[in-house]
């Protein structure tokens, strides 16, 4: 079976372990690298062979599709992104896929069954799964360790300055990181961000009003510059 050498561009480092996750559960898919930037992919690119990038639009130092304009010879591209209005313009380049975050693993199969397919397109597919694939975790720095937290089981995200309380059904973890780095966990139907310092699980809310949010015996409000958006977003679960 052939395998695929890929790297990933991502400087959200929630999305990174995620794809990262993700990428040990296929058999014929190896990681070489996660990249920062795309100037780091670069450099990396030049004295190593890639044959898959899942690559962030939203970079610093250099966009990802200014990136991907760069390459003359560019290998197979999986966008990855939380911005839906760039599809068209990334499939000028004629990308593999398009992935918004939070990446959903079965959605993530089907981007890689399309690079299986457009490799070698008379051969059936093969399970693409090494062993059954764990439930979506992150790992984050706490009390000089990295723990593992799963994603089903966060009911909200306090954010504190520097640092981020993730409260789950069982307790509670302090790590320092900025409530913005966990954006890339927001979507309709999973998390949303409901407050400038509250991200909550939607299936952990128990009730809402035009103000706050329950979950899990606590009240939290919601933003007014977030009340638009979240309120039309509970109305649509309903």
């Amino acid at each position: 079976m052939k395998q695929y050498n890929c790297i990933i561009i991502e400087d959200e480092p929630l999305a990174a372990e995620l794809l990262e996750e993700y990428v040990s559960q296929v058999n014929f898919v190896h990681l070489l690298a996660v990249c920062n930037d795309a100037i780091q992919a670069l450099e990396f690119m030049r004295t190593e062979k890639v044959d898959l990038i899942f690559l962030d639009i939203h970079l610093p130092k250099l966009k990802g599709l200014d990136f991907l304009a760069s390459l003359k010879n560019p290998p197979s591209v999986i966008i990855t992104t939380a911005y839906n209005e760039y599809a068209i313009q990334g499939y000028e380049y004629n990308v593999i896929d398009y992935l918004l975050k939070p990446i959903d693993f079965g959605r993530f199969i089907k981007a890689i069954n399309k690079l299986k397919n457009i490799n070698s397109p008379e051969q059936a597919m093969p399970s693409v799964l090494a062993e059954e694939p764990e439930r979506p975790f992150i790992f984050v720095n706490a009390d000089k360790k990295r723990v593992k937290v799963y994603l089903d089981e966060i009911v909200y995200l306090e954010g504190d300055r520097e640092y981020v309380k993730i409260v789950t059904r069982e307790n509670s973890i302090r790590t320092k990181m900025q409530i913005s780095k966990a954006d890339s966990l927001t979507v309709k139907g999973n998390f949303i961000r409901v407050h400038r310092s509250f991200i909550v699980a939607s299936k952990e809310i128990v009730s809402y009003s035009a103000t706050d949010i329950e979950v899990k015996g606590k009240s939290i409000p919601i933003g007014r510059s977030y009340k638009e958006l979240v309120l039309t977003t509970l109305n649509s679960l309903a």
